[in-house]
């Protein structure tokens, strides 16, 4: 039973007297953050007081009146203004906590309506090695669908992958151009990854050569139009300063793209190799982009390279994955839906969605200045149209009521016009859900980086959270092997970087820092890990077989405090899963377990467990921790992330 909900329905059917929405108030009943007050805490009467004019203390005693959960709680009580506490019988929370003993699902029930859910994560483009920007979608994407399909949704996991875009073109150029034969013998990803890499630093140098004139002038006539503001300013001119402040904050933004610029410049002109390569190859922004051109068209030359070139990048790309235990449902990337493009776009024309503008097919949406782009003048389909044929196969096949994108926040104003095009378009029953994230960030809170500048590859960080956490294990287990010392550090290692990525508010930037993730204390991975096996410690110190404590007919007694609120922290759970669903952030279930680790800790404190006061004691306590480790195993691996029975 979940608890929370129980009481929210009858708290909803008590205050249907008193306002025409109950359920809304019904959901101000929330735990208690300080037992001294109960375990639950309704704060409906001060509001729905406010509204009819009268006293809260008086209405929540009519609240109570009408309230019917004797079988549930003690007599409640007002508080304050007019807070209603309310505290478990004993009874009840005895049996439930028992209950969860012969759970499988640990009081955790499936969904009523189960929704069909597409998941979209991780979405790397095949072409390039995976780095720790792709980090944040992979684990948070994984974790949500481990988390949803727990709950009992049908869940179809995508791995979207860019299997079709402009890079695709670049390495076919720099293929056909810069190739070093030994180089792609030995190792064919690490070869195309370093062919990406230099045909983007060429287009990249040829398109700054091109835009930095004009910038720069752009940026001289902003400060010029600044400088003649501020002399002609009056102080006491609220609207005129903030403009000014507009035209500062144009003016910086604009000086960081002049210095970009010249940077992509330098890094090119101050390389002689590079040097040679730019003024051999002038055009080579036009002539990549002929190349994927050519390979959208089905040129023979360049579809066999496509053919040969990715399944040596999926390849690389599963290494990753099975690293982190990560699965799909399905890898359905851009390539995929080629074929459908040209649909989307007659029928958007058709329905008078999309019109022409400057030789491109757009859907023009109200409030935006930007047009939708779907076609390009050149003929070409856009990351848009692949979007909208993905959305419409995923209705057609799969019958999805809801489809959510793991992607960082920078995408914001495309999912923004997707969705709103979707819609339009005949989906505007379907869920549609940005579950956007911030940016992993290195100790100079920029992104994270390597001290020469490059993006930090996601295998190399992985190989480096399990070297210094087999230091941890090896310093903690002395005796052990070295079998054990490796598949423990695997364990802990990974579970340390995942774990400190979910930990954090998914929209929220972070700090990556090695000794806060691999600590064994604090809100960490290390610390749960270890208290699941403190757990199994216990009964190897005891040489107690966990079946035959299971087995016995001796009931777990709740007689201290300690016991007390661990016992309702198992039993609450469901909540966190719940949480977790209806804002799609695995953060509210790291909080849980961080907190029921603590009441761990706290329980241990107060009361011995192998030399407790009598044998039906120990039996309950060691039930107690028992049903503790496996919410643990259980919360963690909803949070893909492995446990050990020693550390």
């Amino acid at each position: 039973m979940n608890i929370l909900q129980e009481l929210r329905e009858r708290f909803a059917h008590a205050l249907s007297d008193f306002t025409n929405t109950p359920q809304t108030f019904a959901e101000m009943v929330k735990p208690s953050q300080d037992a001294r007050h109960g375990d639950f805490q309704a704060n409906c009467a001060m509001p729905l007081a406010k509204q009819h004019g009268t006293n809260p203390r008086e209405l929540a005693l009519k609240i109570i009146d009408r309230l019917d959960v004797t079988d549930l709680c003690t007599q409640p009580e007002i508080a304050g203004p007019g807070f209603i506490n309310l505290a478990l019988k004993d009874d009840v929370l005895t049996q439930q906590t028992n209950s969860l003993l012969a759970d499988d699902r640990l009081g955790v029930a499936p969904v009523a309506n189960p929704k069909n859910i597409i998941l979209d994560f991780s979405s790397p483009n095949v072409a390039k090695p995976m780095h720790v920007g792709h980090l944040r979608s992979s684990v948070i994407g994984d974790s949500l669908q481990r988390t949803l399909k727990f709950l009992g949704h049908n869940v179809q996991s995508d791995n979207h992958i860019g299997d079709w875009g402009t890079q695709f073109g670049m390495i076919i150029y720099g293929y056909k151009y810069f190739r070093d034969d030994d180089a792609y013998a030995n190792d064919p990803v690490g070869e195309l990854a370093r062919l990406y890499r230099l045909v983007n630093q060429l287009c990249d140098y040829h398109e700054a050569k091109k835009a930095l004139p004009e910038a720069e002038q752009g940026l001289a006539n902003l400060q010029a139009e600044l400088e003649l503001a501020e002399a002609e300013a009056d102080p006491d001119d609220k609207k005129q300063k903030k403009a000014i402040k507009k035209l500062r904050g144009k003016r910086d933004a604009l000086r960081g793209q002049v210095a970009s610029l010249i940077v992509k410049i330098n890094g090119i002109e101050s390389n002689p190799e590079m040097m040679s390569l730019a003024v051999q190859h002038p055009d080579i922004v036009r002539l990549s982009r002929e190349e994927t051109a050519k390979l959208h068209a089905g040129d023979t030359e360049n579809k066999q390279l496509w053919d040969q070139f990715l399944p040596q990048c999926l390849d690389a790309l599963q290494r990753v994955y099975d690293r982190l235990d990560i699965q799909f449902d399905m890898t359905l990337g851009e390539s995929f839906y080629n074929p459908y493009l040209a649909e989307v776009v007659e029928d958007l024309e058709k329905k008078e969605m999309a019109s022409e503008s400057q030789g491109a097919k757009c859907v023009f949406l109200e409030g935006n200045a930007a047009p939708f782009i779907v076609q390009k003048s050149d003929g070409a389909f856009t990351y848009a149209t692949t979007d909208l044929a993905t959305i419409k196969y995923r209705v057609d096949e799969f019958q999805a009521d809801a489809m959510l994108y793991v992607v960082d926040a920078r995408q914001s104003e495309h999912f923004q016009m997707l969705f709103e095009t979707a819609r339009m378009w005949g989906f505007e029953n379907l869920e549609l859900q940005h579950v956007s994230f911030g940016t992993v960030m290195g100790q100079d809170k920029r992104p994270y980086k390597t001290r020469s500048g490059d993006t930090v590859g996601l295998e190399s960080l992985l190989d480096e959270a399990v070297r210094r956490a087999k230091e941890i294990v090896q310093a903690n287990n002395p005796d052990g092997t070295e079998e054990d010392w490796d598949r423990t550090a695997e364990i802990v290692g990974i579970g340390g970087i995942k774990y400190a990525d979910l930990h954090h508010n998914r929209e929220s930037d972070y700090v990556f820092d090695w000794d806060k993730m691999l600590a064994t204390t604090g809100d960490t991975a290390t610390y749960m890990q270890y208290a699941y096996a403190r757990i199994h410690g216990i009964f190897r110190k005891g040489e107690i077989d966990p079946e035959s404590v299971l087995a016995s007919d001796t009931p777990i007694e709740l007689a201290h405090e300690a016991e007390r609120a661990l016992a309702l922290k198992l039993c609450r759970f469901d909540e966190a899963l719940l949480a977790v669903e209806g804002e799609y952030r695995p953060n509210l279930l790291t909080q849980y377990l961080y907190e029921l680790a603590g009441l761990l800790t706290k329980f241990y404190d107060a009361c011995p467990v192998l030399k407790a006061e009598t044998e039906e004691s120990k039996i309950s306590r060691l039930k107690l921790v028992w049903i503790t480790g496996r919410v643990i195993k259980q919360g963690l691996e909803l949070l893909g992330i492995q446990v050990s029975e020693r550390m």
